[in-house]
């Protein structure tokens, strides 16, 4: 295809890095126990649910989420673009286009493209060879100073905002745009090539051990079959202008199982361009067999063999496209990378298909079916990423850096262990489910996703509300099943009928109906959870319109009975549940005493959206869904009347409890000066939804004042956000404390979307900033964590709560 721009335009406020740069200082892990892959981390490619493959910054293919729940992090050599160049009266020159030579020698006989050299501190270069951009879901990479070609790929999958099908896809389109700028004709070879790994991805231990970290948190086993390639075989395939390799196995039973299936890469050809291919060689020796004829002139032998690999061997295949550019011509070539691997196995037999299977079907032998969808719609799928993003990219308003991680911070929906079933009649869009983190592996933690869930809310909301309804079915359940808890050692059983649940399950169990799978803390207790749960599904009805009546039909019984749950801890009959004095909510190694601000105002503002749902659902009577069991009238009136009489009592007493006329004291009997950062988040959510003010305003606006002073300009002078408890002059209260002395960036976001609904917008930006170059300047882009400490440290990686950037937005807007 003729394109008349040399190089694709690519948005001003995509992240950049010098190709191959490494990093001075990164930031590192605080506990030996928590995963550290390092800084090498690029833009996750893949819909959401399907499995998806990283791709760094120094162009490796190095992050592999091809097993659902489940993490490896690993460069594999073998899969690479390579690009010969001939010039006229220039030697021809071939590269493969990583920095990084294989560390284990393999692939000997290739040449390496060469990194970027430079001065990171002080931003200079001293060689330039190409800079990687992203802006999820795209992501560049533009070679400069090598090749005379000016050179670029831009790779994508198929992800926007209200896309319920293609936004599950497992394809990854990579179109290089190639522009010759000399007089003189340029024949260039782009090769991709490719290692059979097929069947790699499952757990090769049957039953997982689960043990306890030095954290106290849970972890289990986990295996990949990695370079199990026993049966593997590749074919060539043409089907009129589409050619491609197809990687498949051999399969010794008739059901597919998990981590079989097949993966393919391809292209296209035509009259202008010469295609050559090489469908068996060995990734695992000096690489000479493609690179001998690659280098040379670009060619490969076509050499064809679907003979299955043996026991030991590894098996690659190749694809090479030959082309000259005219003096000022530019040439676009598109790639396809696509895999099929559709069932995600939990539990040994707890198997589900994957949502993309409602569109390609269930054998696994749908690859070439996905290759040939994105060749005909990869033009499309790219208009309708740019229609999405541009509204927001051609706002002046926002600065170039809260645009890049607005939708970077994205990138979880991919990469955060995803998983997202094939639709069923109770399910129509399926089940949907995001990890904690990758140290804490469990789904959708409730707490967390308060903040974390607003960009799923906001952009694809069917499946945030497909969420809490999985929780709205837990709710009820009870699991007596007795645990060790990691914190105290006590005994507790795993979920108490009517308690909200903590997690929608592991990966290693069967997630979405084994839930509370943490055993740090008895979740049971915690004093949030019932609160966040109803807040998140008001929220969600209000931010669509506040039209779904049958979605609060769905989750009213839930809320009932875990509102009335959450009541029993009301100790002293005040009208406000007490915290017991252990880690008892969302900051689960921080201990609060008797009423608390934080969980207190959560349900002040839980009973308030209570009673907004239910006066809807009492204005909507009967539903017209005959799929929810629905409670008589007269007693949802009861209901309201009763969460009425507990507002009116709880709502003074929170206030002359807690209130010190600058902020609201962490709670009413640790007799701690603390400032806590989070402590209005009831507030934040009341005031969101359009719900009667939990405090005063007044009040509001001085302990927000106090949150910005102490927690962040006074702690080590703003340099890293805001601390989650600090005392008034930002030092400790406790020196050797964790939570309070550490800056959580989603609850920073949560905290500067606060900022932006009291009208102090400078305040916010500021503080949004400085967390963002925290993460964005220290190798922590694409594994955002959860913590980062002024000691250049972080804990809890790709963590679910920093997607509150959403918030930001929202209330920014």
């Amino acid at each position: 295809m003729i394109n008349p721009e040399p190089r694709p335009k690519i948005p001003d406020c995509s992240w950049k890095r010098p190709l191959g740069l490494g990093w001075d200082k990164p930031y590192t892990v605080r506990y030996p126990s928590n995963l550290d892959d390092g800084p090498w981390h690029g833009m996750p490619l893949g819909g959401f649910g399907a499995g998806c493959i990283g791709r760094s910054p120094r162009g490796d293919f190095n992050l592999w989420h091809l097993d659902g729940g489940e993490h490896t992090f690993k460069s594999l050599p073998a899969c690479q673009f390579s690009v010969f160049e001939q010039a006229e009266n220039a030697p021809p020159q071939a590269y493969a286009l990583c920095t990084q030579a294989p560390e284990d020698g393999t692939l000997s006989s290739w040449q390496w493209y060469p990194a970027s050299q430079g001065m990171e501190n002080d931003r200079q270069t001293i060689s330039n060879t190409g800079t990687y951009h992203a802006l999820y879901p795209r992501s560049w990479f533009v070679y400069n100073n090598v090749f005379q070609t000016e050179l670029t790929c831009e790779q994508f999958s198929p992800i926007w905002a209200g896309c319920y099908q293609e936004s599950s896809y497992p394809v990854a389109v990579f179109e290089w745009t190639a522009h010759n700028p000399t007089d003189a004709p340029i024949t260039l070879s782009i090769m991709l090539t490719w290692q059979n790994m097929v069947g790699w991805f499952t757990n090769a231990i049957n039953n997982p051990q689960v043990q306890v970290r030095d954290d106290g948190s849970p972890v289990y086993e986990y295996q990949p079959r990695w370079g199990e390639s026993t049966g593997s075989f590749n074919q060539w395939i043409v089907d009129r202008f589409r050619v491609g390799c197809l990687l498949d196995r051999v399969r010794l039973h008739e059901d597919i199982q998990e981590g079989e299936g097949q993966l393919c890469f391809a292209t296209v050809t035509n009259p202008s361009l010469e295609v050559f291919y090489h469908s068996r060689w060995n990734p695992a020796g000096d690489g000479a067999q493609v690179w001998r004829t690659f280098a040379a002139d670009g060619k490969l032998a076509d050499n064809q063999d679907e003979t299955p690999a043996s026991p030991g061997e590894q098996i690659a295949a190749a694809i090479a496209v030959r082309f000259t550019i005219r003096p000022g011509k530019t040439r676009k070539i598109p790639f396809i990378l696509a895999w099929d691997f559709p069932i995600t196995e939990f539990a040994p037999s707890i198997n589900y298909y994957r949502r993309y299977t409602d569109f390609f079907g269930r054998n696994g032998s749908n690859a070439w079916s996905i290759v040939r969808t994105a060749l005909k719609h990869d033009d499309l799928w790219n208009e309708k990423i740019q229609s999405w993003q541009a509204p927001i990219l051609k706002r002046e308003d926002l600065p170039n850096w809260f645009k890049m991680a607005l939708f970077n911070e994205l990138y979880l929906l991919a990469d955060g262990g995803t998983v997202w079933s094939a639709a069923d009649d109770r399910d129509p869009v399926g089940q949907f489910g995001v990890l904690e983190c990758l140290d804490y592996r469990w789904y959708e933690s409730l707490d967390v996703r308060l903040y974390g869930s607003f960009a799923l809310a906001m952009l694809w909301p069917k499946l945030d509300k497909a969420v809490l309804e999985a929780f709205a079915r837990a709710i009820p359940t009870n699991d007596e099943t007795p645990r060790i808890i990691g914190y105290n050692q006590a005994q507790a059983i795993r979920k108490a009928a009517d308690a909200t649940p903590h997690d929608l399950g592991a990966p290693n169990e069967h997630p979405w109906e084994k839930t509370n799978y943490t055993s740090y803390q008895d979740c049971n207790q915690w004093k949030d959870l019932p609160s966040d749960f109803v807040l998140q599904v008001y929220r969600d009805f209000v931010l669509t319109g506040s039209k779904d009546v049958d979605f609060l039909w769905e989750c009213w019984g839930a809320i009932v009975k875990t509102l009335a749950y959450l009541k029993t801890f009301d100790k002293d009959g005040d009208g406000i549940p007490e915290n017991s004095g252990a880690p008892d909510q969302t900051f689960d190694d921080w201990q609060l005493k008797g009423i608390s601000a934080y969980c207190g105002g959560l349900w002040l503002a839980a009973l308030e959206a209570a009673i907004a749902i239910a006066n809807i659902l009492i204005s909507h009577y009967p539903p017209l869904s005959q799929l929810v069991e629905t409670p008589e009238l007269e007693l949802i009136q009861e209901t309201v009347d009763l969460y009425r009489q507990w507002l009116e009592q709880a709502r003074p007493i929170y206030q002359e409890t807690l209130w010190n006329g600058e902020y609201y004291r962490l709670d009413s009997e640790s007799g701690s000066d603390v400032v806590m950062a989070d402590q209005l988040c009831g507030q934040f959510y009341a005031q969101l939804l359009g719900l009667p003010d939990i405090v005063p305003a007044e009040c509001v606006q001085s302990a927000l004042k106090m949150v910005y002073e102490a927690c962040f300009v006074k702690f080590h002078d703003g340099q890293f956000g805001a601390a989650n408890g600090v005392r008034p002059n930002g030092t400790p209260e406790n020196p050797d404390s964790t939570h309070p002395q550490e800056v959580w960036t989603g609850i920073n976001f949560g905290i500067a979307a606060f900022l932006l609904q009291q009208g102090m917008k400078e305040e916010a930006f500021k503080l949004t900033e400085v967390v963002v170059r925290r993460v964005y300047e220290n190798g922590l882009q694409f594994r955002t964590p959860e913590a980062i400490t002024a000691a250049g440290t972080f804990r809890a990686s790709h963590y679910l709560r920093a997607m509150a950037i959403w918030a930001v937005y929202r209330e920014g807007v």
